[in-house]
């Protein structure tokens, strides 16, 4: 399966409020507001001190066009060991100092009253979320509370190999990996480091666990990676990948440039185009004379 996204789902928000609403989903920072306790955490919808006095808990999910949202991103660090160009500048950024970030139990407690209140999918997202060495506790406690149903994560997979075997005992059961390219000089490249084999390793091992599907993200810039649509396109003819094209955005220090912005309608050309070949045309007859599976 292949989705066309219009929005940068797998950029980093590092500067973000400890608690921000964007596009549909709440998202939880790891940095404290202000660097004070829980009792300085807010939410973008202005809630009351005491927001359980004046309404009832899902009201607090819900926006002012009436829309319940039952999804939270929990950016777990600002640390990322890839550079890529399109989120951030070669020098890295300015990181939080370590008393200012959530501890694990603070972030369990936080996800806790979310899900309480009706959220019911919370995806761990960075920098890069792997590099919390206390990671695999945090999905186990995430995973532990009672009302959420899926536990999602999206990484850059440098790591993800030999980690993914047990996260995914303690409740990791969605999985997005980063990756812009199948080429590994492009990929050194993109994100001015080396290891992709290494996120090659992780998708094949993501597979073997039992994922299903394994998503992919892959952000589209013109005479960048723009010629690999179609080849994406080929991961997800046999085995259980779904390759999400992204736009590439605007976004602080990635010096974004109108011209290697590929928009949606252009990348969906593409793939139709791929679908109009005789050996396309061949393979969708193969399929459509197996057995199907109902129920």
């Amino acid at each position: 399966m292949v989705l066309l996204s219009k929005s940068v789902s797998a950029l980093r928000r590092f500067r973000s409020r400890a608690v921000s609403y964007e596009g549909g989903s709440y998202s939880l920072s790891s940095c404290k507001a202000g660097g004070g306790s829980l009792d300085h955490y807010t939410t973008c919808a202005k809630l009351s001190e005491d927001p359980l006095k004046e309404s009832s808990p899902s009201d607090m999910l819900v926006d002012s066009f009436g829309r319940l949202h039952t999804y939270l991103r929990i950016s777990l660090t600002e640390r990322c060991n890839l550079r890529c160009q399109y989120c951030m500048p070669a020098e890295g950024v300015e990181l939080t100092p370590s008393s200012h970030l959530l501890s694990q139990n603070e972030i369990v407690s936080l996800a806790n009253l979310f899900v309480t209140s009706g959220v019911n999918k919370i995806r761990l997202t960075g920098g890069e979320p792997t590099i919390r060495k206390d990671i695999e506790d945090i999905c186990l406690q995430l995973s532990s509370l009672k009302g959420l149903k899926t536990l999602a994560m999206t990484t850059n997979g440098i790591t993800l190999a030999r980690k993914l075997p047990k996260l995914k005992e303690f409740g990791l059961n969605s999985i997005n990996i980063s990756l812009d390219t199948l080429v590994p000089a492009k990929f050194e490249f993109l994100t001015r480091r080396k290891g992709h084999g290494k996120v090659l390793e992780s998708i094949n091992a993501a597979v073997d666990l039992g994922y299903n599907p394994v998503k992919v993200n892959c952000v589209v810039m013109r005479g960048v990676n723009d010629d690999e649509i179609c080849d994406f396109v080929e991961l997800t003819r046999s085995r259980p990948i779904n390759v999400r094209f992204i736009e590439f955005m605007p976004f602080d220090g990635n010096v974004w440039n109108v011209k290697k912005l590929v928009p949606y309608y252009e990348m969906l050309d593409k793939v139709v185009r791929l679908r109009n070949t005789k050996a396309f045309r061949e393979y969708r007859i193969t399929l459509q004379k197996q057995p199907r599976i109902i129920g």
